[in-house]
């Protein structure tokens, strides 16, 4: 049996993203966030966070209704607690307010890239 490398499992999540992370991916890339580098379904061992800002030790991460059920936030909340532990900021969206309210995540996220700008 082979094991799937990192780099494949990352390449698979960025194929199968919900249209919430498209439209958030496409606000992002290239810098076309206050030319902010973010990468999508980056490692962070043991995790793969949705995007992730290396320079500010940003992440953001996209929600959609699966992450309602009971056992899956409390999953949630102990990644962000190791993420946090790691050093990360960890900002959560449902997918329902990126897809409304694009320009009031993409602010949110800006004043939180201000204030952790070095």
């Amino acid at each position: 049996m082979t094991r799937e490398t990192p780099t494949t499992f990352a390449r698979g999540l960025r194929q199968a993203q919900t249209p919430a992370e498209a439209k958030l991916w496409r606000a992002l890339r290239s810098g076309r966030l206050d030319g902010l580098k973010f990468r999508r379904q980056h490692p962070i061992e043991p995790y793969f966070v949705d995007f992730a800002c290396e320079a500010l030790r940003l992440v953001i991460e996209v929600d959609g209704g699966v992450h309602d059920d009971d056992e899956r936030v409390l999953k949630d909340e102990l990644r962000q607690r190791n993420l946090e532990a790691l050093g990360w900021l960890v900002l959560r969206f449902p997918n329902v307010e990126v897809m409304a309210r694009l320009n009031d995540v993409l602010d949110v996220i800006r004043d939180h890239a201000k204030q952790a700008r070095p």
